[in-house]
């Protein structure tokens, strides 16, 4: 033990809500902890992307635990660090060359959005499956640096179908103009010190950001 204090990083994850798609309800939805229970965000649903990610969720049934993993922004090239809350490190490495484990573990690739909404709250919104397809047909249209320049919405679900199972996806839309950037801004700068931190070697943010969740994180556990 240490004679002094010794400073700890302990930065916070500024996303105020955590949002994942409900096939079933045709919408978003978050964990309200107070409440212990999931909040339902009903369509139309209107927010400023400020940057996206990817990271690693899923359920493993091993360890009977979530699966969770660091963010990075170039999947191809940055490592992940995928592990499960009771079972402890599931893979490292590039996900190209750790896919089959991760999926074999119960874990899958997901996109990790950070946006403001008209409430002037950052969020965090989390897509899997069908739902990252449909996010990624959106963002090669507008273009990958063209955040800065509209407002996004979320008007209506698509339903889809495989074999089977009946599902729906979020259909993304470029929006109104952004007429004041200056209102934005301290939220891009609050992301950005969180994820200087966030990267940093040698911080405690990584740490610190993996909590077991109030509810383990199943979903929709669809065959995609």
């Amino acid at each position: 033990m240490s004679w002094l204090e010794r400073e700890e990083t302990k930065s916070k994850n500024p996303a105020k809500k955590f949002l994942s798609w409900k096939s079933e309800e045709k919408c978003f939805a978050y964990y309200d902890k107070d409440k212990k229970e999931n909040i339902l965000v009903p369509l139309p649903f209107k927010f400023v992307i400020l940057e996206h990610y990817h990271t690693v969720k899923g359920w493993n049934d091993a360890s009977e635990s979530g699966i969770y993993s660091n963010e990075v922004f170039q999947i191809g090239n940055e490592e992940l660090q995928v592990k499960s809350f009771k079972g402890g490190k599931i893979a490292e490495g590039l996900y190209k060359d750790n896919k089959p484990t991760i999926v074999a573990a119960g874990g899958h690739y997901a996109r990790s959005i950070y946006a403001v909404t008209n409430d002037l709250e950052i969020i965090n919104i989390s897509l899997k499956g069908s739902g990252v397809s449909s996010y990624s047909d959106f963002i090669n249209d507008i273009g990958d640096d063209n955040f800065d320049k509209n407002w996004i919405e979320v008007t209506e679900a698509k339903e889809l179908k495989k074999g089977k199972v009946n599902y729906s996806i979020p259909v993304f839309k470029k929006s109104t103009a952004i007429k004041d950037k200056s209102k934005l801004m301290p939220f891009a700068d609050e992301l950005q010190d969180y994820m200087i931190d966030y990267t940093a070697e040698g911080t405690e943010v990584v740490r610190a950001k993996a909590k077991e969740p109030e509810i383990e994180e199943k979903e929709d556990d669809l065959p995609f």
